[in-house]
């Protein structure tokens, strides 16, 4: 959830003794996993937070944010206490490939200071406010194909926050707080700006900062913004001034530093494409009541297209990876004969068509699946408006507080990585009464993890995932599809010879 483009502040050339100096390690979180570094990074709008720093993610090898909420007064944090880890209990469940991801969090308390310190997603390629200007320089008319695709991208993670139980509203979107990678894979930050700015009034050190306050963004909020009660309309005007800024790379504000209701009605005015017109129309409506949802703005006409047979069988592929080996893709292409026939249209009135295996890269193939798992093509057509529930917070009882050695004790972990991969061996013992359980499983971040236990008579499928749930092993997502493959196993096992090892 990197709030803002992060723009190294260092003006560091190419000096080894300042690089050298940057990477200097400050500070460790509790558990030695993140390590916050010197080089700080641009985050100016996030509330309360003036600067972040660059880190290192040690078990995964990869640059993440450190940023910190620094607060003035102790007695104040304590009484914000129970609010300020519910409201970060909850961003850490927020998972959507386009949304810049929230890693964990901590509180510290020592000495005099008091201060929340959370890890997030780092976006080193820029913002799409940065994109949109190189384009422009460059002379360049943005395409239409990746207008579309950016969109559908944005409009997936409205959706998905919208629907949350309860809602989640942004409250802050902008060109600045999305960021494009290399690959075309948009993601949305600063997605709980109106949390921070609801927890974090007057408590913080210095000003709260409001995205509002800067008034070159101020033609991306809606009329009715901070006058009544947030809902998802505000956050469909700011998609529409997002999207009419794809459009047209840059609306001009006539030198001023606000830009006027007359600069965006004539940029709307200057989309040729007359869909294209009425759908950032239909975004800027005046009216709240009257703007479409974000789910209803994915099947418009503008936006909406029959998914290929090719993408429906990618995604069937992506959810189904687990029960597949690995290298599954790979080892059976090279077993096809290149002449062969995959597929053939036959006409009675002139020749058939023939597509032959030597006309599919597996290359291309292995990218376009990668894109699928990325998130860069989402399948919303036929997903179905249902709320994603959001835990409530995770407290420490009275006891577990009182057994805790340190100062700052880290919330209770949860595994949010995703099993794309599932083995086990079963093996009975001579007199059949319990069953010794190997069972190994690849995570989507390529880690493995290889867990072993007794398994009795009396134990269910269904309560052997739920432990591993319970203890962080596998995410609660995944919860029913190893029931399900336990249960699979577990039946073969039985079929078999008893007391002979089974391989699934």
């Amino acid at each position: 959830m990197t709030m803002s483009v992060p723009e190294r502040n260092s003006g560091s050339g190419g000096k080894e003794e300042e690089s050298e100096d940057e990477s200097e390690i400050l500070e460790e979180s509790p558990c030695g996993r993140w390590q916050k570094r010197k080089e700080q990074l641009s985050q100016g709008n996030v509330p309360g937070i003036e600067t972040a720093s660059l880190a290192m993610d040690t078990e995964e090898g990869v640059e993440v944010v450190w940023n910190e909420v620094q607060f003035s007064d102790k007695k104040i944090f304590k009484a914000l206490e129970d609010k300020i880890k519910e409201m970060f209990e909850n961003l850490m469940q927020v998972e959507h490939p386009n949304i810049v991801k929230f890693h964990k969090y901590w509180l510290d308390m020592r000495e005099s200071r008091a201060r929340v310190i959370f890890i997030t997603e780092y976006m080193s390629s820029g913002s799409l406010k940065q994109f949109l200007k190189k384009t422009k320089k460059n002379h360049k008319t943005m395409n239409v194909k990746a207008w579309k695709r950016w969109c559908t991208q944005i409009l997936s993670a409205l959706s998905y926050l919208h629907s949350c139980d309860p809602p989640i509203i942004h409250g802050n979107l902008t060109c600045d707080n999305i960021f494009i990678q290399h690959n075309g894979l948009i993601k949305i930050g600063s997605v709980w700006h109106r949390l921070f700015v609801n927890v974090f009034p007057e408590a913080v050190h210095g000003k709260v900062r409001h995205h509002r306050d800067e008034q070159r963004n101020l033609h991306f909020f809606a009329p009715e913004y901070g006058l009544a009660e947030d809902d998802y309309s505000i956050d469909i005007f700011s998609f529409g001034i997002c999207v009419l800024e794809m459009a047209v790379l840059e609306i001009q504000a006539n030198g001023d530093t606000v830009v006027s209701k007359e600069a965006i009605t004539l940029a709307g005015q200057s989309l040729e494409d007359p869909l294209m017109r009425e759908f950032t129309q239909s975004c800027l409506r005046p009216e709240a009541k009257l703007r479409p949802t974000a789910h209803d703005l994915l099947f418009h006409r503008v936006l909406f297209e029959v998914h290929s047979l090719k993408l429906l069988a990618a995604h069937c592929f992506i959810n189904n990876q687990y029960l597949l080996p690995e290298n599954c893709l790979e080892e059976k292409t090279k077993s096809f004969d290149p002449s062969g026939i995959m597929a053939e249209i036959e006409h009675e009135d002139r020749p058939g068509v023939q597509l032959k295996y030597s006309h599919v890269s597996p290359l291309e193939l292995d990218k376009f699946l990668e894109d699928v798992k990325n998130g860069i093509y989402p399948l919303m057509n036929f997903a179905s408006q249902r709320p994603h529930p959001i835990p409530r917070a995770l407290s420490l009882s009275q006891e577990q507080m009182e057994t805790v050695q340190t100062p700052t004790p880290e919330p209770q972990e949860m595994e949010t990585r995703k099993v794309v991969q599932m083995h086990c061996n079963l093996e009975s013992n001579e007199e059949g009464t319990k069953t010794h359980l190997s069972l190994f499983l690849k995570m989507d971040d390529k880690l493995h993890r290889q867990l072993s236990c007794d398994v009795l008579p009396s134990d269910s499928p269904k309560d052997l995932a739920n432990e591993l749930v319970h203890y962080a092993f596998i995410c609660e997502e995944d919860c029913e599809k190893l029931a399900g493959f336990l249960e699979e196993a577990l039946c073969k096992h039985q079929a078999g010879a008893s007391g002979s090892p089974g391989l699934c």
